[in-house]
């Protein structure tokens, strides 16, 4: 997707001068992000800094308090193109509710793109079964989901995203605390999606198994944006030095500063 005016990847995602509160205490602030389209970012930093916060912003799930979030160039409050949005949440709220399989949390993944009151088509069957597919999970489709290991069940959130086709994929830290082998399956899915076109913004606390795939890094601290470039040594000491080295500095590529370091 293509600006026709600039010639330039259209603007995905762009969040303007954001800050958010909750309980009356600042989180987020002077949160500036423009993602275009096709780009796979990767958004780190250590526990607190915001990343989580900031991605519920995003969806709309925290409301700003101050500045705006544009969706495919539409602000977020008039935004009504849900199908192409996909958010993929921690693994903690997929077995709160009533029971349900596989096919049928990955089923109501569909239902952005289908009209009220209008039977399944083929056309949501297919979608539903190739994204049961693409997170390796066709012998489990009948599986009650809470029978599943962490792993199994952060795909199961993975394949219900994918069913709606989205052009934009939002994850929430897919990769916290499942196995090394479903860091490897989610991360191959989400290349793969890479490879369509999709845009894709993944919170992380290391790069790991989806270093291959991501082609920009965020770095957060403190509910601030300190770090904007090429992920590499610098982004993945992020979350060690946070706690190990002084206060006010860092560590990034040479030549580089953080906007909050106030450095050349």
């Amino acid at each position: 997707m293509t600006d026709p005016q600039s010639g330039e990847a259209a603007i995905v995602l762009q969040v303007s001068d954001g800050a958010v509160s909750l309980a009356g205490r600042p989180i987020l602030r002077d949160i500036d992000l423009t993602v275009r389209s096709g780009e796979v970012v990767a958004l780190l930093g250590a526990n607190g800094s915001g990343k989580s916060t900031l991605v519920k912003a995003i969806v709309g799930l925290h409301p700003l308090t101050h500045g705006e979030v544009r969706m495919f160039g539409m602000p977020l409050a008039s935004f009504d193109q849900w199908h192409r949005l996909g958010y993929v949440p921690q693994r903690s709220t997929i077995t709160q509710g009533v029971p349900s399989s596989v096919w049928e949390v990955v089923a109501s993944g569909r239902m952005s793109r289908r009209r009220p009151f209008v039977p399944m088509l083929r056309a949501d069957r297919d979608a539903i079964t190739a994204a049961i597919e693409q997170v390796d999970l066709t012998n489990r489709t009948k599986h009650q989901v809470s029978t599943l290991s962490g792993g199994q069940q952060q795909r199961v959130l993975m394949a219900r995203t994918l069913a709606s086709e989205p052009e934009l994929l939002v994850l929430d830290e897919p990769n916290a605390g499942v196995d090394l082998a479903s860091q490897d399956g989610i991360a191959s899915t989400l290349a793969a999606r890479a490879a369509q076109g999709a845009t894709i913004v993944v919170v992380l606390h290391e790069l790991g198994p989806f270093e291959p795939l991501i082609q920009r890094a965020l770095v957060m601290r403190e509910g601030r944006l300190v770090y904007d470039g090429l992920p590499g040594p610098a982004t993945e000491r992020q979350d060690h030095d946070h706690h190990h080295r002084p206060a006010g500095r860092l560590p990034l590529s040479p030549g580089v500063a953080a906007p909050l370091d106030g450095g050349a």
